[in-house]
């Protein structure tokens, strides 16, 4: 099944209209963060390292609804931390479906059946459940004991309630090809509506850095996951180009823009994975970012980078360009053997810079004026 039709002819009619616009950027998917706090802590995981007092900071529901009305991508999804954390998210989803947009919400599962009677199945909205693999695969990439069972038992109760459910599958070095493909027939059997796939980004506060991909090891990884692919295939809830694209098919350069992020920092620059600076307003993140000095052959932090948020863009903005190679693909499959497409080279990208500690005391001290005003007006009272 995968992406709904309805969905893609709805993304498909907006990409074609912004071209008609002639606009260069634009936005797909809104990466809506409402908080940073998580239950679990993964080995892979470098969103959520931060101060208690930041950690505590929420979104609420006015600002979600305000950055989702600024960026007017026709997806939305909700990601974190854990945004079953919120306790407003389900006013939240409420008035995204509203909108009109397509929602996904973002979660480890391990609140999702106790929250379920919270929300309504609707055909716009998803829930995406973090599953890293099969049982010991899972339960090792979370750092925590019986974390998949909770989630494949709240798969099955939202399924019973008729809901939309994908799993989203971040794979790492140690990922085995065929134990992979094993656990996708898996989750395929428990009646899921998508799979979304993506290799692990090396966040440099992340506590395993051992065990991140780097290109070439990326597309071999997946050219021998798609090999294993039987029939029929895996409802996959991405373009098929992208998935060529992991498979060492497609030369892309990344669209950040395509899934710009929204935290409690404010608008983060430039992609939902690095947050080397905050616009305030959606406008001034686009018009003012300086978009040529990220990507793979700009920026050494993008160097090994293949991950959707910055990939899926660029192949549906291509597909929409160049219909016959979506069609190509669609049709013959995804190519798991002979020469790759060549790379971008790295040679001209600049270094590395390391700007974490110094957002978050900005944001520290931002967050001791409010509290500090706040007793000021108690004190009045």
């Amino acid at each position: 099944m995968g992406i709904p039709l309805s969905q893609a002819l709805v993304v498909g009619a907006y990409v074609v209209r912004q071209h008609l616009r002639g606009r260069k950027r634009y936005p797909l998917v809104l990466m809506l963060e409402p908080l940073f706090r998580c239950n679990l802590a993964c080995a892979g995981c470098g969103k959520i390292d931060y101060p208690d007092k930041i950690l505590d900071q929420r979104l609420p529901v006015a600002d979600c609804m305000q950055a989702i009305d600024e960026c007017g991508a026709p997806v939305v999804v909700l990601a974190g931390g854990e945004p079953l954390l919120h306790k407003e998210l389900p006013e939240i989803v409420v008035g995204a479906l509203a909108k009109g947009k397509y929602i996904t919400v973002c979660t480890n599962a391990l609140l999702m059946e106790k929250k379920l009677g919270q929300y309504q199945p609707h055909s716009r909205f998803n829930w995406s459940v973090h599953l890293d693999g099969d049982k010991e695969m899972h339960d090792r990439s979370v750092c925590k004991t019986g974390v998949y069972d909770r989630a494949v038992a709240a798969i099955k109760s939202a399924k019973a309630r008729g809901f939309r459910v994908n799993i989203n599958c971040t794979l790492f070095s140690n990922a085995e090809p065929e134990r992979v493909a094993k656990f996708f027939d898996s989750v395929v059997s428990l009646g899921i509506d998508g799979i979304t796939l993506s290799p692990g980004y090396a966040y440099e506060r992340a506590p395993d850095q051992q065990h991140f991909l780097n290109r070439t090891r990326t597309k071999q990884l997946f050219r021998d996951i798609f090999r294993s692919e039987g029939k029929p295939r895996w409802p996959i809830f991405q373009s098929r180009l992208f998935l060529d694209f992991l498979a060492g098919n497609q030369t892309y350069h990344c669209t950040p823009w395509g899934n710009p992020t929204r935290t409690v920092f404010g608008w983060q620059r430039p992609c939902y994975l690095l947050g080397e600076g905050y616009a305030k307003t959606f406008k001034e993140l686009m018009e003012d970012t300086d978009w040529d000095r990220y990507g793979t052959g700009n920026y050494e932090k993008c160097a090994d980078c293949m991950v959707h948020s910055g990939f899926e863009a660029s192949a549906v903005m291509d597909a929409v360009k160049k219909p016959w190679k979506a069609a190509k693909v669609a049709l013959a499959g995804i190519k798991t053997d002979g020469p790759m497409a060549p790379d971008i080279p790295l040679d001209r990208q600049r270094p590395a810079e390391y700007v974490f500690t110094r957002h978050v005391e900005e944001k520290l001290v931002e967050i001791r004026k409010a509290e500090a005003r706040t007793q000021e007006v108690v004190a009045a009272e």
